[in-house]
């Protein structure tokens, strides 16, 4: 009967975790000109947003971010889709941020995290650290790590947002 029980109960759990949306935290970042934002104030016109959480000193995050640079235009016309890149960098590291995103032309949103406060409110323990946020402003898919090819699957996922389906 206990084990019936606690079958029971880990179902049911499960169940909850996998159907309960996390919506973005209420922490403040700024932007590289200095402007203070509040993440869970980013919005795309009800249009997915992905946010990317990388450093100045991790390579596979610059891999990552110029991997999606390169379709970045196709995915934008094709989905409307909007790119966030957060940099984790710390105060004595922040300033490379600015002069390595002009010098790989990246044309995303660039935040930056300089206290680590939406990095602990998001959970992240490593970089790269990508989330994807539907329309409605939940967090329903995430991922760490990089590998070549890993950008059909984030393309992927966010047509799936697009068409309603459900994401695995």
């Amino acid at each position: 009967m206990v084990g019936l029980v606690l079958f029971s109960y880990f179902c049911f759990a499960q169940e909850a975790q996998t159907t309960t949306k996390d919506l973005l935290p209420s922490v403040e970042v700024k932007t590289l000109d200095g402007k203070k934002i509040n993440i869970k104030d980013l919005s795309n016109n009800g249009k997915p947003i992905i946010i990317s959480f990388w450093a100045t000193w991790c390579k596979p995050c610059v891999k990552e971010l110029n991997t999606i640079a390169e379709v970045y235009e196709q995915w934008q016309e094709e989905t409307g889709v909007k790119l966030v890149a957060v940099s984790v960098d710390d105060t004595r590291s922040s300033a490379k941020v600015g002069p390595l995103v002009d010098g790989k032309g990246w044309d995303y949103e660039i935040l930056l995290d300089l206290n680590g406060d939406l990095k602990r409110a998001m959970n992240v323990n490593e970089v790269p650290h990508m989330f994807i946020v539907n329309g409605s402003g939940e967090i329903v898919w995430q991922h760490t790590s990089f590998a070549d090819g890993g950008e059909t699957e984030i393309i992927a996922i966010v047509k799936k947002i697009i068409a309603g389906e459900a994401i695995k």
